[in-house]
């Protein structure tokens, strides 16, 4: 048994209310529960994985090979075995109502607005996720650290992800064509 969504909801993060706008953690943090035969019953797995891991785990579940272009990576030893197999950290991305890309890790929840679809948001927000899980109050200016090593961070992931794309950024080609569609 799996239940999954393809996003979150924001419920007041930001000031957004019943909206799935944006590359925020409310957005992003997406419901999973799995009972499968083997797992163990009650075990919460904290670990950072992205929506396409599920295929190579799927795949694993049922003794199959990963296919051999898969970005994701299997995560079947958390589910099995509680194994610690999250990611230190995750990109986010939304282009569907802002072109957005935002960096998790840890507590720190580092936003970059390459478009805001008319939403006024800044070019860079920095939220401390432990102390403000609503993202009412951005610390970027509190913390230029912490704001230059997300960056950083980005633009590997960035670069990383263009080494191995045939067709580029999806985030460069809807910028090009005006932003997000609704707000053209």
């Amino acid at each position: 048994i799996i239940v999954t969504s393809d996003h979150g909801e924001n419920m007041g993060e930001l000031g957004i209310y019943g909206e799935h706008a944006t590359a925020d953690y409310a957005t992003c943090r997406i419901p999973m529960i799995v009972r499968w035969p083997g797992t163990p019953r009650g075990h919460v797995d904290t670990g950072l994985h992205y929506n396409l891991d599920m295929a190579p785990t799927l795949a694993e579940l049922l003794g199959q090979p990963p296919a051999e272009r898969w970005d994701g990576r299997s995560c079947a030893g958390a589910l099995l075995r509680a194994e610690d197999m999250g990611r230190d950290w995750l990109v986010l991305s939304q282009c569907a109502h802002v072109c957005q890309r935002s960096v998790l890790q840890g507590p720190w929840l580092y936003m970059r607005t390459y478009h805001d679809g008319y939403h006024l948001f800044p070019d860079e927000m920095l939220f401390n996720l432990a102390h403000d899980p609503y993202e009412q109050h951005d610390v970027a200016a509190n913390h230029p650290d912490i704001v230059e090593t997300a960056c950083r961070t980005l633009a590997e992931w960035r670069n990383d992800m263009l080494r191995t794309s045939p067709h580029g950024d999806p985030l460069d080609t809807v910028i090009a064509e005006g932003g997000p569609c609704h707000a053209n």
